[in-house]
């Protein structure tokens, strides 16, 4: 993977074992520099009709996971940085997120909608060990009675188990594990510092016996290198808890094209060719086309087939039986020193 000099000076090296094999042989990739900025907004409006939610925050700017396939490594180019080694190894933090958040939330007028967490980058990657921005955002949230939906590979969400429990209790939180592929082979070079498969199932374990409303997201499905194990990791969710399960085409947008299409013919020579064959066909003849209610599903025969698997599988499991609510009612702005009292 090609990678441009860098220009940032503050280094860290942040080790952590999440689930893999330490006997295993793996390369290890470049030491993680982190750049801390201070963000000027913290709330994102979306404005696009394919997607589940209308507002989101990420504290945490590239990501550490280093997963081949992710839509948001192109987001680096807008630093002068590298789609690639870049995006996972040269990360930014925003140490203020929690407090633009309260304020946010403060402001006159402010009418409360889940904020999700996780759109872009992990909120739960190796760094937020260290920051605990994550958890910061979570404990405004809870002072607000704010509600929100979370999206990780990470079992570091359990660390916040305390949080969420409490979030859930007042129906003010939904949790969703991305779960890519069950083989570890696959795993270990497709998303080679994200949690094992085997951990992520756990933690869906652990948070749904914890109370906690979980999904799973299959994503991205990957024709014939992991779309085979779309019923199998459906099944293997609902049997720890999921209650919810969505599905996302492979979308290889700007930079992530040749990215993983470089990937794939360096770990998958001997798919490449129709992995890359099927994925024109499911995109009017492109890698990637970027319409909205056609780039996370596709088109054309195997789409459709795709999507009807996916559908027929929900229903034998009895996934997404019903669509589920967070209470935004709730909301309630606390009183901070210096606020005028309230008459009634």
């Amino acid at each position: 993977m090609g990678n441009p000099a860098g220009r940032f000076a503050v280094r860290s090296v942040d080790p952590f074992d999440d689930g893999w094999d330490t006997g295993e042989q793996v390369a290890d990739g470049p030491a993680t520099q982190v750049t801390e900025e201070r963000a000027r907004t913290i709330l994102s409006k979306n404005a696009s009709p394919d997607i589940p939610f209308d507002v989101s925050l990420n504290p945490y700017r590239g990501c550490e996971h280093g997963c081949i396939y992710c839509f948001a490594r192109p987001t680096h180019s807008f630093l002068d940085l590298s789609p690639g080694l870049d995006f996972e190894s040269r990360l930014f933090a925003k140490p203020n997120a929690p407090e633009l958040l309260r304020a946010a939330l403060r402001k006159r007028g402010y009418r409360p909608t889940p904020i999700a967490l996780g759109t872009n980058t992990d909120p739960y990657q190796p760094i937020e060990r260290r920051y605990e921005l994550t958890r910061k955002i979570l404990e405004v949230l809870d002072e607000f009675r704010h509600p929100a939906t979370i999206v990780t590979k990470s079992v570091l969400v359990l660390r916040d188990l305390d949080l969420l429990e409490k979030m859930a209790e007042a129906g003010r939180v939904h949790v969703y594990l991305s779960v890519t592929t069950l083989d570890r082979s696959l795993a270990r070079t497709m998303e080679p510092r994200a949690g094992t498969p085997e951990r992520r199932l756990a933690a869906l374990d652990a948070l749904t016996s914890a109370g906690v409303p979980c999904g799973v997201l299959a994503a991205p499905m990957i024709p014939a290198l992991n779309d085979h194990e779309l019923e199998r990791i459906l099944a293997a969710a609902r049997e720890n808890g999921a209650e919810q399960a969505g599905y996302i085409l492979l979308r290889l947008p700007h930079e992530v094209a040749p990215l993983f299409t470089e990937w794939l013919h360096a770990h998958y020579p001997d798919k490449a060719g129709h992995v890359l064959s099927v994925m024109r066909q499911m995109r009017g003849g492109d890698l990637y086309r970027a319409e909205w209610g056609r780039r996370m599903r596709g088109t054309g025969p195997f789409a459709d087939l795709l999507r009807r698997r996916f559908e027929t599988a929900c229903r034998r499991l009895g996934l997404n039986r019903e669509r589920p609510r967070l209470d935004v009612d709730a909301f309630r702005i606390p009183v901070q020193s210096g606020d005028q009292t309230r008459l009634f």
